[in-house]
């Protein structure tokens, strides 16, 4: 049997990257996880949130076979736990005669002590929570080796339901947090914030373990941390990278206090982001067992940075770059794209498009004949391109990454089935001065974690020449829209801050541009829609964050 805890409590926390769907894949990480915890003393492990079957599982919670599969693993998990080693905290979803939950069970010596069912379920963004889970009841502290613990769950320490206090008001003497909180740009201030606010309401000291991974667009960035009850930092962990820390609580008459815990610095701003990036692309191209990558490189800002993160990602070895050049293809987009590959190791291919679009354009000759070149024509181009680089895709099994900005999304600057072609986009949740800005950044710094080289990897040509499609002669992008940093405040003004047209007038940006930037993203939805998923890094990404109708006539004049 073990004893109870007297005057130090040693708590492992799982900083892990789970894989949806994996049970066994993740079983075989709690168990590592706990053996692992075991050898520092820790006492108890704790896991995140749905750790057994990875977070968010959508409707896989739907299938019976799944759930049981989840606690299958939770029952190997408990059997483990008759060795004496550490108990553990761990997130699944299950069945009771209520419905399905989004639970945690807490575990000791062979024993479930307790399964806890999230109350407050998200319904907004990124989380559709309510769809497939039913509400638990107010929850009360569990009794871990003569120490009260409280396990609210996620969600529950950002709204107030009250779920901290009430654990407070029953006795619990710490809280132990299992989250599931994905990145945007500046989470982890409103995550301390959030949990600091609890501390001060409850009393108590809080535990915030956080999910580490890519999982489809989102990121889990890790980050965990926890704060003391008298509102001190008392442990961080590291953002972007796995990790178990076990960290020693020391109960005196004011409570239990962190000693010693680690704090490791948190990146900001554009490393944040790219680091947000190359994790998630890598776990989307891991994930789903893609061997190699394959992207077409046209000597331009968005194809040099997708490139850099794709060999941050996975290394050089397993990323093929293509030339696919045109009559308008510049000697400059040439000299770029062949020295940004160089510079990153990555394979460099050319394959002219000539044969291919002066054959569309002959097939098509006769049907066009008496009407003006224009975006028709331009387009082929861009679908020829497509073609290719899916043809690459099919014959050699590499995943087609797709380059595509936030601001072009917008305003569908891009052509269906042609540039929009892949399986997925590390940039698709940045604007066009973000993408310059991590340029910029990774030209001078290498990533944590990253197997790219350092050094300029972008040819600062690429960041100083004017950005162009190439579909014509002298074509820029500022033929068609306004200056990117126009643009750029107008979109953000609209998609993450849903301004009205007065307020952003009022800004100081001309009202007809205004209206045209507006009718344009309204204009484009029915293109987002067909788009491929990529890493989301801003509040509000297109896709899970912002659900507008394709058919909507509705302009704000």
């Amino acid at each position: 049997m073990t004893q109870d805890i007297a005057s130090t409590f040693h708590i492992a926390l799982a900083q892990l990257n789970p894989t949806v769907g994996d049970v066994a894949g993740n079983l075989a990480l709690a168990r590592q996880a706990r053996r692992d915890a075991a050898k520092s003393g820790a006492h108890i492990v704790v896991f995140t949130e749905l750790f057994l079957s990875g977070y968010p599982p959508e409707d896989l919670v739907l299938k019976p076979a799944f759930l049981k599969a989840c606690w299958k693993a939770l029952e190997d998990l408990v059997e483990d736990s008759k060795d004496g080693g550490p108990g553990f905290v761990i997130g699944l979803p299950r069945q009771s005669d209520k419905g399905r939950h989004n639970s945690v069970a807490i575990v000791d010596n062979g024993r479930i002590l307790a399964l806890r069912d999230k109350i407050d379920l998200p319904n907004y963004g990124e989380f559709d929570e309510k769809r497939v889970f039913v509400e638990g009841e107010m929850p009360g502290p569990v009794n871990f080796r003569g120490v009260r613990i409280g396990v609210p769950i996620c969600e529950e320490i950002w709204n107030d339901l009250g779920v901290c206090e009430t654990l407070a008001e029953s006795g619990a003497e710490i809280l132990i947090v299992p989250n599931g909180s994905p990145y945007y740009r500046g989470k982890v201030e409103v995550r301390h914030q959030v949990a600091l606010k609890q501390v001060i309401e409850s009393g108590l000291p809080l535990i915030f373990v956080n999910q580490l991974g890519g999982q489809d667009e989102l990121v889990f960035d890790g980050a965990s941390f926890g704060l003391n009850a008298d509102k001190t930092l008392a442990f961080q962990m590291a953002e972007f990278e796995t990790g178990l820390e076990t960290t020693d609580w020391v109960r005196s008459d004011d409570g239990w206090r962190c000693n010693n815990g680690p704090v490791v610095t948190i990146p900001e701003r554009e490393e944040a982001d790219y680091r947000a990036c190359l994790l998630g692309f890598r776990d989307y191209v891991n994930k789903n067992g893609f061997k190699s990558v394959v992207l077409g490189m046209s000597g331009g800002i968005d194809s040099a940075v997708c490139a850099a993160i794709a060999v941050d990602a996975l290394g050089s070895d397993r990323v093929r770059t293509v030339m696919l050049p045109y009559r308008y293809t510049s000697e400059e987009s040439f000299k770029d794209a062949a020295e940004c590959a160089k510079a990153l190791g990555a394979h460099y291919d050319i394959v002219p498009i000539s044969e291919p679009v002066e054959g569309f354009l002959s097939a098509l000759s006769e049907m066009f004949e008496g009407t003006e070149e224009g975006i028709t024509e331009e387009n082929l181009q861009s679908r020829t391109r497509g073609t290719i680089l899916m043809a690459i895709s099919n014959k050699f099994g590499a995943m087609v990454v797709t380059t595509g900005n936030k601001s072009e999304m917008s305003v569908g600057y891009a052509t269906l089935y042609g540039d929009m072609n892949g399986g997925f986009n590390p940039i698709k949740d940045l604007y066009k001065m973000q993408v310059y800005a991590l340029a910029a950044w990774r030209n001078q710094n290498v990533p944590q974690g990253a197997l790219g080289p350092g050094g300029e990897v972008i040819p600062a040509n690429i960041l100083s020449k004017a950005p162009s499609a190439e579909l014509r002669p002298n074509q820029t992008d500022q033929d068609s829209l306004p200056p990117y940093p126009v643009l750029d405040d107008i979109l953000e003004c609209l998609v993450e801050g849903e301004m009205g047209v007065d307020q952003i007038v009022a800004r100081g940006h001309d009202i007809a541009t205004v209206h045209r930037v507006e009718h344009l993203l309204y204009l484009a939805e029915y293109k987002r829609r067909q788009s491929a998923p990529g890493v989301k890094i801003t509040k509000k990404n297109f896709g899970r964050d912002r659900r507008y109708p394709i058919t909507n006539r509705f302009r704000d004049r």
